[in-house]
């Protein structure tokens, strides 16, 4: 069954159509928020009010762009609203609160190389403006014109937004590239000096 017809049965009260949404899109919603909001327990509270939005505003919804293209902007919407309500919370992470009873060693995930860090904390770092349209487009692999439906945005606003957003990645990336160097060499120079 198509996803239109999945939505129309939605839109007649059909419960097994909607579980049926759910199973197609419940795990990219997941992760598209997880990439916006980069906290996983945010990303599912987010995704489940995507998708009770999506079931009580069903009779909303009208067949001239793909259904993904609706959830992803019911899913956006939200992640914007998060975001501006979580800049209003002025909150400090634990990880800034000293710890007085700390060893004064640092653990590291052994299993999230630098690399994958460093993207997830230059992405969380990019404005949403740019962060959006970067993750739908080399993320979730939606094209510029989809992009501009989920957005509400011309084509050419989203193709300037991917271009900012992939250069202002870039240049985050390339300076903690530069910084791990640096902390290598720098050992490196203190072993020797040992030596």
């Amino acid at each position: 069954m198509d996803e239109q017809e999945l939505i129309r049965r939605v839109q007649e009260g059909d419960q097994e159509a909607f579980g049926q949404i759910m199973a197609l899109y419940k795990d990219k919603i997941v992760n598209y928020l997880y990439q916006f909001s980069g906290d996983y327990q945010k990303a599912v509270e987010l995704a489940q009010e995507t998708f009770i939005r999506v079931y009580f505003k069903a009779d909303r919804y009208k067949p001239i762009a793909p259904l993904s293209s609706w959830i992803y902007t019911i899913a956006s919407n939200l992640a914007k609203t998060e975001c501006r309500r979580s800049r209003r919370m002025a909150t400090v992470p634990l990880e800034d609160i000293p710890n007085h009873y700390s060893s004064g060693t640092y653990y590291e995930d052994p299993a999230d190389p630098g690399l994958v860090r460093n993207l997830r904390e230059a992405l969380a770092s990019l404005h949403p403006r740019y962060r959006v349209p970067v993750v739908l487009k080399d993320m979730e692999g939606f094209s510029q014109e989809e992009i501009a439906k989920i957005i509400d945005r011309p084509v050419g606003t989203v193709k300037a937004r991917i271009s900012r957003g992939r250069e202002q990645l870039r240049r985050k990336l390339e300076k903690a590239r530069h910084d791990i160097e640096g902390r290598e060499s720098e050992q490196e120079v203190s072993e020797h000096g040992r030596a």
